[in-house]
């Protein structure tokens, strides 16, 4: 187990009330390295995941393909510790700014779900087209 600490944070129905959610009932969740502030993965939550990650102070996701709820980390051991959690000018965007465990926060095993670019080179040098 990790010795990394759990920090709820403060729920606030005036706050929840501000966020839109699709619909489908979801709202984007960004999640970033707070040391680093590299961004490490999107996911969706829905009111009950949103509240569940701010009061339990880890992240809560639900899944579209599965339609149930998963526990970032609760299978991998790649847990997210939320040190904050913000909702964009529109309210339809959530960023919670984690402590990342393990090995990183994507299925494949990268740190981050965002490791392909846009033009990167083909194999072999030649620029994909």
């Amino acid at each position: 187990m990790s010795d990394i600490p759990v920090t709820p944070v403060p729920v606030l129905d005036d706050d929840l009330a501000k966020v839109r959610y699709n619909d489908d009932g979801l709202v984007a969740a960004i999640v970033q390295d707070v040391e680093t502030r590299a961004v490490l993965m999107m996911a969706w939550m829905n009111e009950a995941t949103l509240r569940m990650s701010l009061e339990q102070g880890r992240t809560v996701f639900w899944s579209r393909s599965r339609q149930e709820v998963w526990r970032k980390g609760d299978t991998s051991g790649d847990r997210q510790f939320i040190r904050t959690a913000s909702y964009d000018c529109d309210g339809d965007t959530l960023l919670f700014q984690v402590v990342q465990e393990g090995k990183g926060a994507c299925h494949t095993g990268s740190y981050s779900c965002f490791f392909r670019d846009f033009g990167a080179a083909a194999p072999g040098g030649a620029a994909a087209g």
